[in-house]
């Protein structure tokens, strides 16, 4: 799963001189939805690239939520986000991508038409080790006629024997679908998956006034 080369200059990084502004060459402002399943790192994913101090809704999960969460594989999962995260990353070209992470349980599907209104496409984080996991939020993301992208966020315990193939059948992507590999700990990485994302977004709408990204 081969993902696009980073190119993001410095003045992005979280706390460089000017991140908390707008940068004068901002010329096309773009709402993303980062989403995928409980506990895939879509949090995780918006810390490592926003150019802003991120925005979080999160509680601390609770007996109660051990109830209705399923927390197999997520040992060390202790916090759950509730409404939105948020972040900001300029990318080459003038692109601003202002990143909306949703929640990734079935109780909280009541807030996705409001997270996701003004959205131009999502970027769809799952976890090969329950790949299952992550058909409910495809699903809604596939309703709402939104173009994504795929990202196979890479955990340690991750069983790496599956082929992109494999992968494509499990989720019943289509061709066209981005599908690429990444760490949401990793900042040049997350950056490519999202990159992908917006790469795909040019293809389908060439009569869309975005600026080249790389």
């Amino acid at each position: 799963m081969a993902s696009a080369p980073s190119s993001v200059p410095d003045a992005g990084v979280p706390g460089a001189p000017g991140a908390l502004h707008l940068p004068d060459t901002a010329r096309d402002l773009v709402k993303i939805l980062v989403t995928g399943p409980f506990g895939v790192g879509k949090t995780t994913l918006i810390d490592s690239v926003s150019e802003i101090r991120p925005l979080h809704t999160e509680e601390r999960l609770t007996e109660a939520s051990a109830r209705v969460d399923d927390l197999e594989g997520l040992r060390d999962k202790t916090t759950t986000t509730v409404a939105i995260d948020f972040g900001r990353i300029s990318l080459p070209g003038g692109i601003v991508l202002y990143l909306f992470g949703t929640p990734g349980q079935e109780r909280f599907r009541s807030l996705w038409d409001d997270i996701a209104y003004g959205a131009l496409g999502a970027l769809v984080l799952v976890d090969s080790r329950r790949v299952d996991a992550s058909f409910d939020v495809l699903g809604l993301v596939e309703e709402s006629g939104l173009p994504y992208a795929v990202a196979f966020n890479v955990f340690p315990d991750a069983p790496r024997h599956y082929s992109e193939e494999q992968l494509r059948r499990a989720l019943d992507l289509e061709a066209g679908t981005p599908m690429v590999a990444c760490d949401a700990r990793e900042r040049d990485s997350s950056v490519d998956a999202l990159l992908a994302l917006v790469q795909h977004l040019i293809e389908r709408a060439p009569d869309r006034d975005f600026p080249e990204s790389r």
